[in-house]
């Protein structure tokens, strides 16, 4: 059982975003669809508004505005830096993940030969292994498969080490599964593909707005996720090992700087968007306090997320748990919830996921229908050709008074 967050209130939070006043059928909106994407704070929209305020210029021009976005850019890379324990070199920006991890993959795959091995998982969402299986394809490496256990989606990392072996050349595994929740293991994960030689590229999109991201510890080579998972802009992440990222070949035009990370900066980014990206950052560290540096407050404001979203998770599976027709996928067990994030797949008898979803959608309680790009997950569950299932994601803003009207609206749609 989980214990209240008592140093966590999320109404002062919840206030500060100005999508959650939306009202639907004389109702205030629910989000619950942070797995696709957050809401936005007040202070990550005046910053982008007050870059485009200012006067916006691009980089390496001798002029004021131009030297302003420079420092911008430095800003947000620094935010990076201090939100995944990393040098701000170690930290390049993209469009999204997706397009971030399909450029590198190219890459990377350079130094790849026939007869190469990589393995990727069933758990994972379809951008971190369509890029994979791609460029595998390109190469002619052999792709293997890490499954995960149907029962309560977990990854089968004990099932890892017969998949390595001296021919394996990357590792491409999820932080949290984005469909179903289940968190893994990643440091045991690396340490396991770094003993065979193996490189390992993480996708934390989902992990990231609900624990704390140490690349350090972890020791991942590379990792990727996108801001508007944590409440900022539309803009890609991608983190690497400094030497390694320096040596590899990016595809980019012959002016863009030859040096990590501006290498696999493809042509201008969006700078308004990076102004968002510090202010996201500062955010999250704001709710660890005001003492500390901000790598000091995001640690502790993870962990008061991660308490509190525990109990969000336990009051929502408490709630659920007798209901006639309801099956929650995944980890249900009370007592394991560290061991998952927020966000329950769900499906309920007499339902099709589309339907249950629009029925929700009318009581202004807005989650997700479908496959969530988690192909290889509702294949795995058979489910793919069945219209996949609901998906229900609490992130911090979300209030238990919100958690109790969902459940009652469930009952009553089941009912």
């Amino acid at each position: 059982m989980t214990e209240q967050n008592d140093s966590f209130n999320p109404v002062p939070w919840h206030a500060q975003f100005p999508a959650l006043q939306l009202r639907v059928n004389g109702e205030t909106a629910v989000y619950l669809d942070g797995p696709g994407g957050t809401q936005t704070p007040q202070s990550v929209i005046d910053a982008m508004s007050g870059y485009l305020q200012g006067g916006s210029s691009n980089l390496g021009g001798l002029f004021r505005t131009s030297e302003e976005t420079g420092k911008v850019v430095a800003a947000a890379r620094q935010a990076l830096a201090d939100m995944l324990n990393a040098r701000s070199e170690e930290i390049a920006f993209g469009q999204n993940m997706t397009s971030l991890t399909f450029s590198f993959s190219r890459a990377l795959s350079r130094t790849w030969q026939p007869g190469d091995e990589i393995i990727v998982t069933r758990l994972d969402h379809d951008a971190n292994i369509s890029p994979w299986l791609m460029a595998a394809a390109d190469r002619g490496v052999t792709v293997r498969w890490l499954d995960f256990n149907t029962a309560d989606c977990t990854l089968n990392l004990d099932d890892l080490a017969d998949l390595l072996n001296e021919k394996t050349r990357l590792l491409a595994i999820t932080a949290a599964s984005n469909a179903v929740g289940s968190i893994t293991d990643i440091p045991r994960a690396v340490r396991m593909a770094h003993a065979g030689g193996a490189l390992v590229y993480v996708d934390a999109v989902h992990y990231a707005p609900h624990g704390l991201i140490d690349v350090q510890a972890w020791d991942c080579d590379f990792l990727a996720c996108s801001v508007y998972k944590f409440f900022g802009p539309h803009t890609g992440v991608l983190y690497g090992k400094y030497d390694l990222m320096d040596s590899l070949t990016a595809y980019k035009v012959r002016p863009a700087s030859p040096k990590s990370p501006e290498k696999w900066e493809t042509g201008t980014q969006s700078f308004e968007s990076l102004a968002g990206v510090t202010a996201a950052v500062n955010y999250i560290a704001a709710i660890g306090g005001k003492t500390g540096d901000r790598r000091q407050r995001i640690h502790l404001a993870m962990e008061r997320i991660k308490v509190y979203e525990m109990a969000l998770s336990e009051r929502f599976l408490r709630g659920v748990a007798d209901m006639p027709g309801l099956k929650v996928y995944g980890i249900t067990d009370i007592e394991q919830l560290d061991q998952r994030t927020p966000t329950f797949a769900v499906s309920l008898a007499g339902y099709t996921p589309a339907q249950l979803a629009a029925r929700l959608g009318e009581q202004g309680i807005f989650v997700w229908n479908g496959h969530y790009y988690a192909i290889a997950v509702m294949e795995r569950l058979g489910l793919l050709d069945k219209g996949g299932l609901v998906r229900i994601g609490f992130a911090h803003y979300n209030t238990m008074a919100e958690v109790d009207r969902l459940v009652k609206t469930l009952q009553k749609i089941g009912g």
